[in-house]
């Protein structure tokens, strides 16, 4: 099965859009792997702190935001712009209802955190693993000194099982 976590980059803002997660001038693509070097390369925050090319990003296998991600239009190359990137987990407040949907149909675990929690997190980064349990429904992050926090979070039971199986093509192909 699928390993869901690892090095975690933390970007703080709410309403992180489809157009900044892959720009719609790479929606002629026809392939996932062209999308790979664009991912969050129109992202900006406010204090200029993000470099979508840092090492910190292109290391990274887990996305940790605030709430409303993937907002915008519905197209599935923002997710397959994080999939091609290795990205296995995004965690965040709250999800667009199709990104989401679309996420876990490509295998990628979103799991919403409420505010509290996730001001816990952004309190132990920059340098923050975080190792994903989807059947358990929990999550540790250990930051570099070693401080661990344990968060619990809900899946329903369809979505654990499109993660688990590698998203929907392995689903329908273990079903049908």
């Amino acid at each position: 099965m699928k390993q869901f976590g690892g090095i975690a980059t933390f970007i703080d803002r709410d309403d992180i859009n489809t157009d900044e997660i892959i720009p719609a001038k790479y929606l002629t693509e026809i392939t996932k792997q062209a999308l790979k070097p664009h991912l969050l390369e129109d992202l900006r925050l406010e204090d200029g702190s993000f470099d979508p090319h840092s090492e910190s990003v292109q290391n990274a296998t887990v996305l940790v935001a605030r709430s409303n991600f993937g907002c915008g239009s519905s197209r599935e190359h923002a997710v397959w712009a994080l999939e091609v990137n290795n990205i296995t987990v995004v965690i965040a407040g709250s999800f667009a209802r199709i990104f989401r949907q679309n996420m876990f149909n490509c295998g990628i675990l979103a799991v919403e955190l409420p505010d509290e929690e996730l001001d816990r997190l952004f309190g132990l980064a920059p340098e923050v693993r975080i190792d994903v349990d989807p059947a358990r429904e929990k999550l540790i992050a250990t930051d570099a000194r070693g401080t661990k926090i344990e968060c619990s979070f809900s899946l329903n039971p369809f979505d654990r099982e499109l993660v688990a199986a590698g998203g929907w093509l392995a689903y329908a192909d273990g079903k049908y």
